[in-house]
């Protein structure tokens, strides 16, 4: 119980500090000092002697950039711990129902079309939720199979075939105004992300965490097999199917505000599960935290790195690539 407690609050106490630190660097850089003074007169709802500068650089350009961040690291985290915990295996990643490619292929046509900002956000949203639902439809109809190895094989399948059909519409765009475009997005970022965006992806994340947070207790039993789990009591297809639908809405959103970025819904439950152990009530706060922290610290770095900004999934798979590998050199089983 100590070691628990002091993991949250470790994890807690980095991300307020990676917080603070993400206000106050950058091109123009905010002290501490007036950081503090800016949130005083912020609560109190009274004037301060700061200069426009600060409420400009920190309100309307790095305030909206954090909360993406945050947001899109959590909820990434979440998934990544549902399906891990859902296919009993801490290889699995987000990625791994097609959400990810299915939501990229809906954000390039949106680009393809000429879709603004809001078109393209929506699109790729459309786009996952259609993927994983059409991976879900073919791989439980798939008799005489594992269902879940049935799941993980369709997805790659139908990621492999949606994959095909972005490589085409890279072909076919403008290699001017489009394909710059859609390059720029596969390979994710917050650098544009405004407050209308966030009140667009906040409410489907939001949606898509509070089943996981209800059934929590339950997803354990998810580590069982099947019959052990339905001997318990519990419909473990409707179960499955509903932290599925979750942990989709939450990948779409993130992917439909960022752009694709990926090994965080991988390396970051396994991390947690270090900390606190496979209990899915004690680990998916942890897992958000972490998730959190770490793609906020990825994204400060992105920006402040060099002049010209880094894309996160650069630094994201530079981190995540050795790791995968020594994870699956000594995973001796699949959970």
């Amino acid at each position: 119980m100590k070691a628990r407690s002091i993991a949250y609050a470790g994890a807690t106490a980095v991300l307020l500090a990676l917080i603070a630190l993400a206000f106050a660097v950058g091109r123009y850089p905010v002290s501490l000092g007036e950081l503090a003074t800016l949130a005083g007169a912020l609560l109190s709802n009274a004037p301060h002697d700061l200069a426009s500068n600060v409420d400009t650089v920190v309100l309307q350009v790095r305030a909206p950039r954090v909360l993406a961040a945050l947001l899109v690291g959590a909820s990434l985290a979440a998934a990544g711990t549902a399906y891990q915990g859902m296919f009993r295996n801490p290889l699995v990643s987000p990625d791994i129902l097609g959400v990810s490619t299915g939501a990229a292929l809906g954000a390039v046509l949106a680009i393809f079309l000429s879709l603004g900002a809001l078109g393209i956000q929506l699109f790729a949203f459309a786009g996952g939720l259609a993927a994983v639902a059409l991976v879900y439809g073919v791989g439980s109809r798939l008799r005489g199979h594992d269902p879940l190895l049935a799941l993980v094989l369709t997805g790659v399948v139908i990621g492999t075939l949606l994959g095909s059909a972005i490589a085409l519409l890279k072909y076919l765009a403008d290699p001017y105004n489009q394909l710059p475009a859609i390059t720029f997005w596969l390979l994710g970022s917050l650098a544009a992300v405004a407050p209308g965006d966030l009140a667009i992806a906040a409410p489907f994340a939001l949606i898509g965490l509070v089943p996981m947070l209800l059934l929590r207790w339950r997803m354990n039993l998810l580590a069982l097999p099947d019959d052990e789990a339905r001997a318990l009591g519990v419909n473990t297809r409707r179960l499955r199917a509903i932290v599925v639908a979750a942990a989709t809405l939450m990948t779409a959103a993130a992917v439909a505000l960022s752009g694709i970025i990926g090994w965080v819904g991988l390396l970051v439950p396994h991390a947690a599960r270090l900390l606190v152990g496979p209990d899915f009530g004690r680990l998916l706060p942890l897992a958000m935290l972490i998730g959190a922290a770490f793609l906020l610290a990825v994204d400060t770095l992105c920006r402040t790195l060099a002049t010209i900004e880094v894309p996160p999934g650069v630094l994201t798979a530079l981190v995540g690539t050795p790791v995968f590998l020594w994870l699956f050199a000594v995973s001796r089983r699949p959970w």
